[in-house]
């Protein structure tokens, strides 16, 4: 006849706070911390890299347009040529000899041009990819202009060492290496016992009515730590893995930075270098052109043969692509020193 159910109507507010006594959640934080920097840094190296792609991009275009130009242009000098040399041959003032050699060598400059297109066009479909955009707006964007963009004669690169720093992705991987070196620290609090408070405050009563009478209300609070000493093998393992990954995060870092020293140190040889031939070439293109004209005159005049003609042409076009080529990696090498 005992009635042996008991109704309990309760509400309440549980928490634990826990003393960062050995400072394992501050290096948490502080991995938390380095990490989100790490991959803003990330993020900051892809656009660096993707900026420099569509600067190089573009001057590969130039380029490629004026290589295109030179072939065009040397097109008409030789067809001139091939027109002297059939007059001449139907003048019976040379052999067929010369006809054969000048149409081969127009011919041959003529299937230059087809490969300069395709390449020219799987640039501008690799521009469009980068810049998000449909091939035909392209054309809109790179207007009229066809020359490759001009270089400073020299550039202002400062201290290497805040050159270095500059990088995105070398802070990123000194941001990586930090993170982990504070994963050691969390580790390492395992180690030692942890000290918490845990309570609660709330409302308890037999009947729901209950729980707005002064007396409803109830409180707890228990103090207690926790410290896992059998587990000490495995805590102790962690630790050692923690502070392997962190020397690998080191050298990593360490490589990063010897990558980027090199990396610039090309870019800046590059484009010093490729800045001498330029003005080697120059001299070059300016003599092989007044070669072609000399020879082509004598040849009309009948001073020379045909071969004359035919090597200073020839190379005229190897000299005109070759500081094309020069032109614009010289660009080039100056985007890779900015990258």
């Amino acid at each position: 006849g005992v009635d042996r159910s008991v109704g309990v109507w309760s509400a309440s507010f549980d928490a634990t706070w826990e003393a960062d006594v050995w400072g394992k959640f501050a290096r948490g934080v502080e991995a938390a911390d380095a990490n989100l920097a790490a991959n803003m840094l990330n993020y900051d190296a892809v656009l660096v890299t993707l900026t420099g792609d569509v600067a190089a991009l573009y001057t590969s275009i130039r380029t490629l347009q004026e290589r295109l130009d030179y072939a065009r242009e040397n097109v008409k000098l030789q067809t001139r040529a091939l027109d002297l040399a059939n007059s001449r041959f139907e003048l019976g003032a040379t052999s067929e000899l010369d006809v054969q050699q000048a149409k081969g060598l127009v011919f041959n400059t003529k299937s230059l041009i087809p490969v300069y297109l395709l390449t020219l066009e799987r640039a501008q479909n690799a521009l469009s990819f980068l810049l998000g955009m449909p091939p035909s707006n392209l054309q809109t964007m790179l207007g009229s202009s066809r020359d490759i963009p001009a270089a400073p004669a020299s550039i202002a690169v400062g201290i290497p060492a805040d050159l270095l720093r500059r990088r995105p992705d070398v802070r990123a991987a000194e941001m990586a290496a930090a993170a982990q070196s504070a994963n050691i620290g969390v580790s390492q609090a395992d180690l030692y016992p942890s000290f918490a408070l845990a309570g609660s405050l709330g409302l308890a009563g037999g009947t729901f009515s209950d729980l707005f009478d002064g007396g409803a209300v109830t409180g707890l609070i228990t103090p207690f730590f926790q410290w896992n000493i059998l587990n000490y093998g495995r805590i102790k393992n962690n630790v050692r893995v923690q502070d392997a990954r962190f020397e690998q995060a080191v050298t990593s870092y360490q490589n990063t930075a010897l990558a980027a020293a090199r990396e610039v140190q090309d870019g800046l040889q590059g484009f010093l270098r490729t800045q001498e031939q330029v003005g080697h070439l120059d001299n070059a293109v300016i003599a092989s052109a007044r070669a072609a004209e000399i020879a082509l005159e004598q040849y009309s005049q009948g001073a020379t043969d045909y071969t004359r003609v035919l090597n200073s042409q020839t190379s005229l076009l190897q000299q005109q692509d070759t500081l094309t080529a020069a032109r614009g990696q010289v660009v080039s090498n100056l985007v890779a020193t900015y990258k």
